[in-house]
This record gives C-alpha cells, structure tokens and sequence, in this order.
C-alpha cells in the first residue's frame, strides 16, 4: 500500500514537471503547469543550485530532455555598444552550449567563427527550438544550425543571409524559430521570403510567402482557427495568417510598426481575435475569421497596452503585459480598457524608455522576471497587482541607453528551477 501510494505521488509528479523547450514554454504561450512551488523566499532569494560561465548573447536558455542550451558569442575583437541607430561589429564564435541541467556541466559546446555587424552587437537573441531530439539554433547574423540534442552533431546549417539575398536587420534575426508539424519556421527577408519554412529535418525549403522591406523581429505564432491550424506571421508592415503546409495567405491586416520594430509575438485570443503593440504607443485588436479581418479597436496611449520587448500574456480573459515604459499593465481585451498600471514591478519602480518585464502564470501564482534580473513572485487580477517575494537573481550586464546595464533574457522554467543568464554566467535556481 506504502509503495502503491508512493508510485501515484511520483505519477502526480511527473504530470506537472514540464520542460521549457522554446520561446515561451512548451506551449508557447508563457505558461507553466507547475505546481508545489515555494510561497515565499529567504533574504537572499531562492537557493542556488548552481552556476556556469557563458559569453554574450540576448537569448533566453532553453530546457529539454535534461539539457540545459545557451546560445552566446565568444568575442574575440570590438566592442559592444548602445547605438539605437548605427551598426557596429564584434568578431569572435557564435556558440550553442549544452550544459547538463541538474549541475550545469557542460555536456558539449558548437562553435563558429562569426562576426556581428548589428546595432547592439551582442550575440545571438533568439532561444532555441528543442524537438525531437534536435536543438534548431538562429544567430544574430541569420546562420541556423539543426544539431542533435545529445551530442551536438550538425544535422545541418543554413545561412539566411546568403540563401535569401538580404542583409539582417540592424537589431538583428531576433524571430524565435517556430518547430512544428515537421517544419521549422522562421523570418528570412528577401524577395517574396520574409517568412520561410523548412524541412525540420533536411533543412531543405519548403515554401516562401510575403515581401516587406523590414521582417522585423516577431516570432511565427500558431494558432487553432476555423477548424484548422494557422501560421501568424507579423513583419513591419502587416500581419498575415499563412498556410502552414504551403505558405498561402489566407488573410492580412495592415499594421506598420515605427522603425520595424514589430517585436512581440502577437496575443492570440482563442476567438479569433488577435492583439498587436508596437512603438509610439500604437497597439491593435482585430479579429481574423473566415479568410476576413476586422479592426476592433485601435490603442492609444491611454488605452491597452504598447510592449517594447515582452510578449502580454493571455490569461483569465485579460490580457497582462509591460507597457514600452516598464508600466505593468491589465486590459480588458474587448475593449481595451485598462484597469489598472504599476510600476512597482520594476527594478527601481521607474519609467524607462524600454522597460521590460516577462510575465509566467503558474497554476498557484505568477512568476516575473524584470530587465533589472529581479524574479518576482506575485498575483495578478484584474483586480490588481500583489507582489508576494522579490530577490535579485542575476546582475545586469547588457548595455543600454543612457549607461543602464539590462537583461532582456527570458529566463526558462522547469524541473520547479528557473534558470537566467546574463553575458557572464548562467544560474539555475530552486523554486520549491
């Protein structure tokens, strides 16, 4: 009887230990179905379980199969600067470490001698895409490699550069790889190929849909609408609902972001309705239905929500997010009506100009991890905002403007640890 109650605890168990194997979790969408976590924090923050040397990079690690990856850049010449408006370049070995994820060994290292001609010029920005046993991997400069999980063996590489005739974008392929149904999904640029699929497998292009003169930085959504399913890809000038098999496009909604800074994945509402936020407070709900858009409302600054670099979470109904201000905020997606805005998620509880905050709803709380490498532990309604715990994880090292070091890192949750990284070091810490 001991033993039978002691396998359905472990049974329970396993339900809720979820892997983080890409962009926003494993269904990406920012949840973890994590239960058992601590309800409070020590002085010093949750207990470090362990730490490990990494180079530069804006990429958030990934977790899969018991493997921990971290794309960075090893620089070996230049200097990283906060130019918004200019390139500048780094040269040295853009890497994927694979690092064990109970004590942070490294298990293997991939390398290639890069050089970065990017305004921000601090390695790779997107998180890996782990699936079927392989780690798809975009760099800062459009090199993409398929390395098998275990060992890091080339499946096979690719460069988007060179392939599609096109130049990155000044910030850099910032697009989170999107794996799934056999193909890999990503932006290209080029003729006819701002978005691209490929052969998960070979590598081989499948398709190439729509032509803008900025991809931008979004990542391919998908979503589940009028009874099939839908690649949602929003560049600088529109947003489209494709084909995923064949790239056709079924529908699109203009929306021109300012200086093609279409960055955050776009909020899907499972009704067909679709939010977007840009730059200079422009924000959209429109719904894409029936092969038809409709604009349902349009933001303003006092309305809903303008994100700079996080994605608004879905969750209850409403929508929560960071306003480009560091704001947090929660709306009412009918409407746009904000309920409520603080600022007191932020590290000093001040506006910046690119206020960051990543949002993680757990089955018991949230979890937050702000630009000043603070991980909150909060509640949030529409009622308003609760913070139960605060510590500082991890020391901000990226540059930004007017010398405020940041990390724009989304951390990864699994195994109850959340592992954060900035340009130095990568940590892994206990959350039960």
């Amino acid at each position: 009887m001991k033993i039978s109650a002691f396998l359905i605890l472990l049974s329970g168990l396993s339900l809720h230990a979820e892997d983080w194997p890409q962009w926003l979790g494993p269904r990406r969408d920012s949840t973890w179905n994590e239960t058992g976590l601590a309800k409070a924090w020590p002085a010093e923050g949750p207990k470090v379980l362990w730490r490990t040397p990494v180079g530069h990079g804006y990429s958030g690690p990934a977790v899969a199969g018991g493997l921990v990856f971290v794309p960075d850049f090893k620089i070996a010449s230049g200097t990283v600067t906060a130019n918004p408006s200019g390139r500048s370049e780094i040269k040295g070995e853009e890497r994927m470490v694979c690092l064990d994820q109970k004590t942070g060994a490294v298990k293997w290292t991939f390398a290639r001698e890069r050089s970065h001609n990017l305004s921000f010029p601090n390695g790779p920005r997107c998180t890996p895409a782990v699936a079927d046993g392989t780690v798809y991997f975009l760099g800062g400069e459009g090199h993409m490699a398929a390395l098998k999980a275990e060992s890091g063996e080339v499946i096979w590489e690719k460069d988007l550069k060179k392939e599609y005739g096109t130049e990155s974008p000044i910030w850099g392929y910032s697009a989170h790889l999107l794996v799934s149904g056999g193909r890999v999904y990503t932006l290209a640029g080029g003729k006819d190929s701002a978005a691209v699929a490929l052969d998960a497998k070979t590598g081989k292009e499948v398709w190439r849909a729509l032509n803008t003169a900025d991809i931008g930085y979004a990542p391919p959504v998908m979503r589940k609408q009028d009874g099939r399913e839908e690649l949602v890809i929003w560049h600088s000038e529109a947003i489209s609902g494709l084909d995923p098999a064949t790239g056709k496009v079924w529908w699109s909604q203009e929306f021109k972001s300012a200086y093609g800074m279409s960055i955050m994945a776009p909020s899907v509402i499972d009704d067909g309705r679709i939010f977007i936020g840009a730059m200079q407070k422009k924000s959209m709900m429109f719904k894409a239905a029936g092969g038809k858009t409709e604009v349902l409302w349009d933001g303003t600054p006092s309305l809903a929500m303008a994100p700079k670099n996080s994605t608004p979470v879905v969750h209850g109904g409403h929508l929560y997010g960071c306003d480009m201000d560091g704001d947090l905020r929660c709306f009412d997606p009918a409407t746009g009506e904000r309920l409520w805005s603080t600022l007191e998620a932020m590290p000093d509880g001040k506006k910046n100009g690119s206020g960051t905050i990543f949002l993680v709803p757990t089955p018991e709380h949230w979890l937050l991890y702000n630009d000043g490498g603070e991980l909150i532990l909060a509640d949030l309604s529409p009622r308003g905002y609760k913070q139960l715990a605060r510590a500082k994880v991890i020391e901000p090292t990226s540059p930004n403007m007017g010398g405020r070091k940041v990390s724009w890192h989304h951390p990864a949750f699994a195994g109850g640890c959340v592992f954060v990284r900035n340009d130095k070091q990568i940590v892994c810490l206990s959350l039960r």
